[in-house]
């Protein structure tokens, strides 16, 4: 197992662990991603588990290719919170779509998605260092989340790890505000400061 995926898995355990303290209220309450609940995201956390290619077309064309996210989570948020975590619990290392790129998707979509549902309830979480390291480099570049657009001609600068990238109006604060404001999550922006900041957050209004 590389060291990537050991680190993907790590995550999803930590998550699994925090989710297993929830109560059933906790589950439907709302997270930083819009209309979704807790459940939501943990739905869309595994949705792509078990996907061959053939699933994986099947789903895009369902879902138009950009509603295939809200397609997995149909499928998926039908099953009670322990099913739910149950079905985490068994699918720690990434499998299936997740699993590409050395399991790129699978950190970064758990240690993201794992903040959005601690962030709206307010339960904050020091991520491990060299995760949060990883995880920054791997968001900076994604043109899936948009990430490029939003942070050129910015210097982010982590204040509580050693971690800095590009260049210009710098930005600055805690790692894990800086990948979320980079995935494009308003709610980190009060966490962070400098001149950049500005253009960071009409970016991402």
């Amino acid at each position: 197992m590389s060291a990537q995926k050991e680190m993907a898995r790590a995550e999803r355990a930590d998550l699994a662990d925090f989710l297993a303290t929830l109560t059933a209220e906790q589950w439907d309450a709302p997270t930083l991603c819009t209309d979704w609940t807790v459940k939501d995201v943990v739905a869309h956390v595994i949705s792509y588990e078990e996907l061959g290619t053939a699933g994986l077309v099947q789903r895009f064309a369902k879902g138009r290719v950009v509603r295939a996210n809200e397609v997995g989570v149909a499928e998926y948020r039908v099953l009670p919170p322990d099913r739910l975590l149950d079905f985490l619990r068994g699918h720690l290392y990434p499998q299936g779509l997740t699993a590409a790129f050395d399991g790129m998707i699978a950190l970064v979509d758990a240690t993201i998605h794992h903040q959005d549902i601690r962030r709206s309830l307010r339960q904050p979480r020091v991520v491990p260092a060299e995760r949060l390291r990883r995880v920054l480099d791997l968001t900076r570049g994604n043109p899936r989340l948009r990430v490029p657009r939003r942070i050129r001609g910015l210097r982010l600068r982590a204040d509580d790890i050693d971690w800095e990238a590009g260049a210009g109006a710098e930005v600055v604060g805690p790692g894990e505000a800086l990948m979320m404001a980079m995935a494009g999550r308003p709610d980190a922006l009060p966490d962070l400061r400098g001149p950049g900041l500005p253009v960071l957050a009409a970016r991402l209004s």
